[in-house]
């Protein structure tokens, strides 16, 4: 499964990388509401969570549908601008019809690639996104009301709820993180210029790769959802993030200029894993035979005749077991003379738990 977004015949000046404000407190105002996507920010999560005024964080648990089980799109800029005002003047000039439908495509439509009617528009629409909205608790019920009834207000709320944010906590985060964001874009877009598009996407995620036919030219994200796009208006623009991973996300809504948020590299962060492998290795582990194995392989080194006398199996099927564990990677293997040995990889498989939480949560 992946994201793929079409860039046949696109010019590479029409790639960019440039930091965002609005996406960037985007990063932050989900990680306030998951912070459990975030072990690493867990202590900026609760200092910052406990300085709010209970007014905004009242405002924000209202609102928070437009970040927290996903990002909304209007929160993901196509064209960054330098400051967060900037951006959500772009916002302003957008209309209502639009804006609307990119608030609720995530939480409230179930036609993110078809391009659905708006709500305001559309009495079936507007129907459904009430149902949906519902389904999600009161809060959400009456926002989404709030939306509908008068779109100019509550997107004036929504701006001065944002620009309160700001002055409470983006506005010193910001300060910090912005020259970090900025250096990594300019490297990403050297990285393009120097050495092209497939070494620039290698270094944006491994996730993230270059795909070239004979008649179509892609960008493929590799995550647990299947979407497609082709890019348009200014071609495709990627927005670095210090407070996004262990997410990536991509904007492909239909009519829309495809954006990819991807987190900055760090020391601190783990390589990504790939879907396949992920769910290689739980089904590896998922058999009983093979379970009873690691019992003995993770106390130590074991030869197949060992293992085979040990749970009166024939060398054969320990043999068979063993090679569904090397392929999906959970087995180291020595020689000592004429003998192999098989041990359980601690280190991986202790790993594999938040390897799969990364996988969904990407």
């Amino acid at each position: 499964m992946s994201v793929d977004i079409d860039i046949t015949g696109l010019p590479t000046e029409r790639i960019r990388f440039s930091p965002s404000p609005l996406a960037e407190l985007g990063a932050m105002l989900h990680a306030l509401s998951e912070p459990g996507h975030h072990p690493g920010l867990h202590p900026w999560a609760t200092a910052t969570a406990s300085s709010l005024k209970p007014d905004l964080a009242d405002r924000l648990t209202e609102a928070d549908f437009l970040w927290r089980s996903s990002r909304s799109d209007i929160l993901l800029p196509a064209v960054p601008r330098a400051t967060l005002a900037e951006e959500l003047d772009d916002l302003d000039r957008m209309d209502d019809e639009t804006f609307t439908s990119a608030a609720f495509e995530i939480t409230c439509t179930t036609g993110y690639e078809r391009g659905l009617p708006s709500p305001l528009v559309d009495a079936g629409q507007r129907a459904r996104v009430r149902e949906l909205s519902a389904a999600r608790g009161p809060r959400q019920a009456e926002f989404t009301d709030r939306m509908l009834e008068n779109p100019r207000a509550l997107r004036a709320w929504l701006r001065r709820l944002l620009e309160d944010c700001e002055q409470a906590f983006f506005g010193d985060n910001w300060q910090r993180v912005r020259v970090q964001l900025a250096a990594d874009a300019r490297h990403k877009a050297d990285l393009l210029q120097r050495k092209g598009l497939a070494e620039a996407l290698a270094a944006v995620s491994p996730a993230v790769s270059l795909s070239v036919g004979e008649d179509q030219t892609r960008i493929v994200v590799d995550k647990l959802a299947s979407g497609r796009t082709t890019a348009y208006g200014q071609g495709v623009t990627f927005l670095p993030t210090a407070f996004g991973w262990p997410h990536l996300f991509v904007v492909h809504r239909s009519g829309w200029q495809p954006v990819i948020q991807y987190p900055v590299a760090g020391t601190e962060l783990p390589q990504l894993t790939a879907p396949q492998l992920v769910q290689e290795r739980l089904e590896a582990l998922a058999h009983p035979v093979r379970m009873r194995l690691c019992r003995t392989l993770a106390r130590g080194p074991h030869t197949t005749g060992e293992l085979a006398a040990a749970y009166g199996l024939t060398p054969p099927e320990v043999s068979r077991h063993i090679a569904v564990l090397k392929k999906a990677g959970l087995l180291t293997t020595r020689r000592r003379g004429r003998y192999v040995l098989h041990q359980l990889d601690l280190t991986l498989v202790a790993r594999l738990g938040s390897d799969f939480l990364e996988t969904v949560l990407r």
